[in-house]
Protein backbone atom coordinates (compact mmCIF):
# COMPACT_ATOMS: atom_id res chain seq x y z
CA UNK A 1 0.00 0.00 0.00
CA UNK A 2 1.22 3.60 -0.86
CA UNK A 3 2.63 5.24 2.48
CA UNK A 4 0.79 8.71 2.86
CA UNK A 5 2.91 10.91 4.40
CA UNK A 6 2.92 14.95 5.69
CA UNK A 7 5.62 16.35 3.77
CA UNK A 8 9.12 15.68 2.12
CA UNK A 9 10.76 16.70 5.49
CA UNK A 10 9.22 12.92 6.12
CA UNK A 11 11.59 11.86 4.02
CA UNK A 12 14.48 13.85 3.91
CA UNK A 13 17.79 11.25 5.19
CA UNK A 14 16.25 8.39 2.73
CA UNK A 15 17.41 10.37 -0.48
CA UNK A 16 20.27 12.60 -2.32
CA UNK A 17 18.36 13.85 -5.17
CA UNK A 18 14.69 14.84 -6.05
CA UNK A 19 13.46 14.05 -9.80
CA UNK A 20 10.64 16.60 -9.85
CA UNK A 21 7.24 16.93 -12.26
CA UNK A 22 7.09 20.74 -12.96
CA UNK A 23 3.48 21.24 -14.14
CA UNK A 24 0.53 20.41 -11.57
CA UNK A 25 3.38 20.26 -8.96
CA UNK A 26 5.20 23.26 -8.54
CA UNK A 27 2.57 25.64 -10.63
CA UNK A 28 -0.80 25.35 -12.68
CA UNK A 29 0.19 27.19 -15.85
CA UNK A 30 -1.38 30.30 -14.27
CA UNK A 31 0.06 30.20 -10.59
CA UNK A 32 3.01 28.99 -9.28
CA UNK A 33 2.31 26.75 -5.97
CA UNK A 34 4.28 28.66 -2.74
CA UNK A 35 4.40 25.76 -0.36
CA UNK A 36 5.41 23.33 -3.26
CA UNK A 37 8.36 25.80 -4.24
CA UNK A 38 9.33 26.61 -0.57
CA UNK A 39 9.67 22.91 0.19
CA UNK A 40 12.23 22.11 -3.17
CA UNK A 41 14.28 24.86 -2.08
CA UNK A 42 14.66 23.69 1.32
CA UNK A 43 15.76 20.41 0.35
CA UNK A 44 18.01 22.08 -2.56
CA UNK A 45 19.68 24.25 0.78
CA UNK A 46 19.87 21.53 3.08
CA UNK A 47 19.88 18.07 1.22
CA UNK A 48 20.94 18.06 -2.40
CA UNK A 49 19.87 18.61 -6.15
CA UNK A 50 16.98 19.29 -7.09
CA UNK A 51 16.36 18.29 -10.96
CA UNK A 52 12.61 19.65 -12.51
CA UNK A 53 11.97 17.32 -15.30
CA UNK A 54 9.49 18.31 -17.75
CA UNK A 55 6.99 16.88 -20.47
CA UNK A 56 7.10 20.37 -21.99
CA UNK A 57 8.48 20.72 -26.11
CA UNK A 58 10.38 23.70 -25.47
CA UNK A 59 14.15 23.34 -24.57
CA UNK A 60 14.82 24.26 -20.99
CA UNK A 61 15.81 27.98 -21.14
CA UNK A 62 11.86 28.99 -22.19
CA UNK A 63 10.82 26.59 -19.48
CA UNK A 64 13.05 28.59 -16.88
CA UNK A 65 11.93 32.21 -18.60
CA UNK A 66 8.16 30.81 -17.59
CA UNK A 67 8.98 29.96 -14.54
CA UNK A 68 10.24 33.26 -13.95
CA UNK A 69 6.88 34.81 -14.83
CA UNK A 70 4.78 32.63 -12.34
CA UNK A 71 6.77 33.21 -9.92
CA UNK A 72 8.76 30.04 -9.02
CA UNK A 73 12.19 31.27 -7.18
CA UNK A 74 15.48 29.85 -8.76
CA UNK A 75 16.18 28.88 -5.48
CA UNK A 76 13.78 25.73 -5.55
CA UNK A 77 15.78 24.48 -8.46
CA UNK A 78 19.40 23.11 -9.62
CA UNK A 79 18.69 22.46 -12.86
CA UNK A 80 15.56 21.82 -15.58
CA UNK A 81 15.79 18.73 -18.32
CA UNK A 82 12.57 18.93 -20.92
CA UNK A 83 11.12 16.65 -23.41
CA UNK A 84 12.09 19.41 -25.73
CA UNK A 85 16.04 18.46 -24.89
CA UNK A 86 15.40 14.77 -25.34
CA UNK A 87 13.64 15.52 -28.56
CA UNK A 88 15.94 17.60 -30.31
CA UNK A 89 18.31 14.60 -30.78
CA UNK A 90 15.53 12.75 -32.36
CA UNK A 91 14.55 15.17 -34.72
CA UNK A 92 18.20 16.22 -35.58
CA UNK A 93 18.46 12.73 -36.75
CA UNK A 94 15.84 13.68 -39.23
CA UNK A 95 16.54 16.72 -40.28
CA UNK A 96 16.17 18.40 -43.31
CA UNK A 97 13.14 16.32 -43.41
CA UNK A 98 10.30 17.99 -44.44
CA UNK A 99 8.64 17.27 -41.85
CA UNK A 100 4.60 18.48 -41.45
CA UNK A 101 4.13 20.26 -37.95
CA UNK A 102 1.55 20.56 -35.76
CA UNK A 103 1.88 23.15 -32.36
CA UNK A 104 1.62 26.50 -31.72
CA UNK A 105 4.27 28.96 -32.52
CA UNK A 106 5.37 29.14 -29.06
CA UNK A 107 7.09 25.90 -29.50
CA UNK A 108 9.68 27.31 -32.32
CA UNK A 109 12.85 26.73 -30.22
CA UNK A 110 12.65 23.27 -30.44
CA UNK A 111 13.16 23.46 -33.69
CA UNK A 112 16.09 26.02 -34.11
CA UNK A 113 19.51 25.48 -35.49
CA UNK A 114 18.41 22.08 -36.40
CA UNK A 115 18.03 22.41 -40.44
CA UNK A 116 14.44 21.21 -40.45
CA UNK A 117 12.50 22.01 -43.25
CA UNK A 118 8.42 22.03 -43.05
CA UNK A 119 5.69 21.67 -45.87
CA UNK A 120 2.36 20.20 -45.64
CA UNK A 121 1.50 16.29 -44.58
CA UNK A 122 1.12 14.89 -48.56
CA UNK A 123 4.46 15.73 -48.74
CA UNK A 124 6.41 15.18 -45.52
CA UNK A 125 8.62 12.33 -44.30
CA UNK A 126 7.49 12.42 -40.88
CA UNK A 127 5.34 14.33 -38.28
CA UNK A 128 6.69 16.96 -35.95
CA UNK A 129 3.91 17.39 -33.16
CA UNK A 130 4.48 19.36 -29.98
CA UNK A 131 0.81 20.17 -29.19
CA UNK A 132 -2.56 21.58 -30.66
CA UNK A 133 -2.18 24.58 -32.82
CA UNK A 134 -4.50 26.14 -30.41
CA UNK A 135 -5.08 24.06 -27.20
CA UNK A 136 -6.97 26.66 -25.83
CA UNK A 137 -10.11 25.38 -28.50
CA UNK A 138 -9.10 22.30 -30.27
CA UNK A 139 -9.21 18.75 -29.08
CA UNK A 140 -7.75 15.42 -30.82
CA UNK A 141 -11.42 14.85 -32.52
CA UNK A 142 -10.25 18.14 -34.54
CA UNK A 143 -7.09 16.18 -35.91
CA UNK A 144 -8.96 12.68 -36.74
CA UNK A 145 -9.78 13.30 -40.44
CA UNK A 146 -5.69 14.54 -41.42
CA UNK A 147 -4.17 12.43 -38.84
CA UNK A 148 -6.10 9.28 -40.69
CA UNK A 149 -4.47 10.55 -43.52
CA UNK A 150 -1.04 10.65 -42.35
CA UNK A 151 -1.28 7.49 -40.96
CA UNK A 152 -2.49 6.67 -44.53
CA UNK A 153 0.90 7.51 -45.77
CA UNK A 154 2.80 5.88 -43.39
CA UNK A 155 4.38 9.26 -41.57
CA UNK A 156 5.80 8.91 -38.53
CA UNK A 157 5.23 11.05 -35.56
CA UNK A 158 7.50 12.74 -32.92
CA UNK A 159 6.17 13.85 -30.61
CA UNK A 160 8.07 16.22 -28.23
CA UNK A 161 5.08 15.88 -25.14
CA UNK A 162 3.57 12.82 -24.61
CA UNK A 163 1.95 14.28 -21.56
CA UNK A 164 -2.15 13.52 -22.63
CA UNK A 165 -3.58 16.58 -20.92
CA UNK A 166 -2.25 19.32 -17.88
CA UNK A 167 -4.10 21.46 -15.75
CA UNK A 168 -4.35 25.19 -16.56
CA UNK A 169 -5.80 26.79 -13.91
CA UNK A 170 -8.89 24.88 -13.66
CA UNK A 171 -9.31 23.53 -16.57
CA UNK A 172 -7.64 20.38 -18.45
CA UNK A 173 -6.18 21.04 -21.83
CA UNK A 174 -5.00 18.28 -24.56
CA UNK A 175 -1.47 18.51 -24.79
CA UNK A 176 0.58 16.50 -27.69
CA UNK A 177 0.51 12.75 -25.97
CA UNK A 178 -3.23 13.22 -26.61
CA UNK A 179 -2.56 13.69 -30.62
CA UNK A 180 0.17 11.06 -30.29
CA UNK A 181 -2.87 8.43 -28.45
CA UNK A 182 -5.20 9.20 -31.49
CA UNK A 183 -2.64 8.78 -34.01
CA UNK A 184 -1.69 5.63 -32.87
CA UNK A 185 -5.40 4.40 -32.60
CA UNK A 186 -5.24 5.15 -36.50
CA UNK A 187 -2.17 3.13 -37.30
CA UNK A 188 0.38 5.73 -37.25
CA UNK A 189 3.57 4.97 -35.55
CA UNK A 190 4.80 7.18 -32.80
CA UNK A 191 7.80 8.35 -31.28
CA UNK A 192 8.67 9.93 -27.97
CA UNK A 193 11.59 10.79 -25.57
CA UNK A 194 9.84 12.54 -22.44
CA UNK A 195 8.53 10.52 -19.78
CA UNK A 196 7.85 8.03 -19.36
CA UNK A 197 10.53 7.56 -22.29
CA UNK A 198 14.12 6.55 -21.01
CA UNK A 199 16.27 9.14 -23.08
CA UNK A 200 14.89 12.06 -20.73
CA UNK A 201 15.58 10.23 -17.58
CA UNK A 202 19.32 9.62 -19.24
CA UNK A 203 19.71 13.63 -19.49
CA UNK A 204 18.53 14.06 -15.84
CA UNK A 205 21.13 11.47 -14.41
CA UNK A 206 23.44 13.35 -16.26
CA UNK A 207 22.74 17.27 -15.12
CA UNK A 208 22.11 15.15 -10.98
CA UNK A 209 25.70 13.68 -11.52
CA UNK A 210 27.47 16.86 -12.58
CA UNK A 211 25.11 18.62 -9.53
CA UNK A 212 26.49 16.02 -7.23
CA UNK A 213 30.09 16.18 -8.20
CA UNK A 214 29.79 12.63 -8.38
CA UNK A 215 27.76 9.67 -9.62
CA UNK A 216 24.59 8.78 -8.69
CA UNK A 217 22.96 6.10 -6.37
CA UNK A 218 19.69 5.07 -7.98
CA UNK A 219 18.02 3.89 -5.05
CA UNK A 220 18.55 7.41 -3.12
CA UNK A 221 16.89 9.30 -5.94
CA UNK A 222 13.12 10.02 -5.63
CA UNK A 223 10.82 10.99 -8.32
CA UNK A 224 8.01 13.72 -7.66
CA UNK A 225 5.03 13.94 -9.83
CA UNK A 226 1.21 14.28 -10.41
CA UNK A 227 0.67 12.20 -13.84
CA UNK A 228 0.13 8.36 -13.25
CA UNK A 229 0.75 7.23 -17.25
CA UNK A 230 3.91 9.74 -17.17
CA UNK A 231 5.50 10.47 -13.65
CA UNK A 232 4.38 7.40 -12.02
CA UNK A 233 5.45 5.12 -15.19
CA UNK A 234 8.69 6.41 -15.91
CA UNK A 235 10.18 6.11 -12.86
CA UNK A 236 8.88 2.56 -11.91
CA UNK A 237 10.27 1.72 -15.69
CA UNK A 238 13.69 3.24 -14.51
CA UNK A 239 13.71 1.62 -10.77
CA UNK A 240 13.12 4.59 -9.29
CA UNK A 241 11.39 5.53 -5.54
CA UNK A 242 7.85 7.56 -6.33
CA UNK A 243 6.16 10.20 -4.54
CA UNK A 244 2.83 11.04 -5.97
CA UNK A 245 1.04 14.54 -5.86
CA UNK A 246 -2.89 13.30 -5.85
CA UNK A 247 -4.30 16.06 -5.98
CA UNK A 248 -3.08 17.27 -9.48
CA UNK A 249 -4.35 15.94 -12.55
CA UNK A 250 -6.31 12.90 -11.50
CA UNK A 251 -8.14 15.00 -8.09
CA UNK A 252 -10.79 13.08 -7.04
CA UNK A 253 -9.36 9.65 -7.69
CA UNK A 254 -7.41 9.40 -5.10
CA UNK A 255 -9.77 10.45 -2.34
CA UNK A 256 -11.96 8.79 -0.07
CA UNK A 257 -15.42 9.41 0.33
CA UNK A 258 -15.07 12.03 2.55
CA UNK A 259 -13.06 13.72 0.58
CA UNK A 260 -10.15 12.61 2.49
CA UNK A 261 -6.59 11.29 0.99
CA UNK A 262 -7.00 7.47 0.39
CA UNK A 263 -3.99 5.11 -0.18
CA UNK A 264 -6.50 2.46 -0.93
CA UNK A 265 -7.99 4.54 -3.70
CA UNK A 266 -4.21 5.71 -4.85
CA UNK A 267 -3.73 2.36 -5.18
CA UNK A 268 -6.66 1.58 -7.34
CA UNK A 269 -6.23 4.15 -9.45
CA UNK A 270 -2.12 3.20 -9.96
CA UNK A 271 -2.95 -0.69 -10.26
CA UNK A 272 -5.43 0.42 -13.42
CA UNK A 273 -2.33 0.96 -15.25
CA UNK A 274 -0.11 -1.61 -13.45
CA UNK A 275 1.63 0.94 -11.21
CA UNK A 276 2.12 1.87 -7.82
CA UNK A 277 4.02 4.43 -5.55
CA UNK A 278 6.36 4.03 -2.99
CA UNK A 279 4.60 7.56 -1.26
CA UNK A 280 1.80 10.14 -1.78
CA UNK A 281 0.82 13.66 -0.72
CA UNK A 282 -1.80 15.92 -1.44
CA UNK A 283 0.30 18.97 -2.36
CA UNK A 284 3.62 19.09 -2.29
CA UNK A 285 4.99 21.05 1.22
CA UNK A 286 7.74 20.26 3.04
CA UNK A 287 5.53 19.62 6.44
CA UNK A 288 1.95 19.94 6.94
CA UNK A 289 0.79 21.98 9.54
CA UNK A 290 -1.92 22.13 11.78
CA UNK A 291 -4.78 22.84 11.00
CA UNK A 292 -4.04 24.19 7.36
CA UNK A 293 -5.02 23.03 3.64
CA UNK A 294 -2.11 24.01 1.67
CA UNK A 295 -4.22 24.14 -1.18
CA UNK A 296 -5.37 27.45 -0.53
CA UNK A 297 -2.56 28.62 -1.61
CA UNK A 298 -2.86 27.15 -5.04
CA UNK A 299 -5.27 29.14 -6.53
CA UNK A 300 -8.23 27.15 -8.24
CA UNK A 301 -7.87 23.26 -8.96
Amino acid sequence: MTQIIDGLGDLADRYDVLLCDIWGVIHNGQNAFPVACAALARWRAERGPVVLISNSPRPWPGVAAQLDELGVPGEAWSVIVTSGDATRVLLADRAPGPAWRIGPERDDPLFEGLGLAFTDVGDARFIACTGPNDDEIETPEDYRAVLTRAAALGLEMVCANPDRVVQRGSRLIYCGGALAELYETLGGATVMAGKPFGPIYDLALAEADRALGRPHDRARILVIGDGVVTDIAGAQAQGFDRLFIATGIHGQEATGPGGELSAPAIDALLAKSGLSANFAMGDLQWRAPAQRDSRQKRGTR
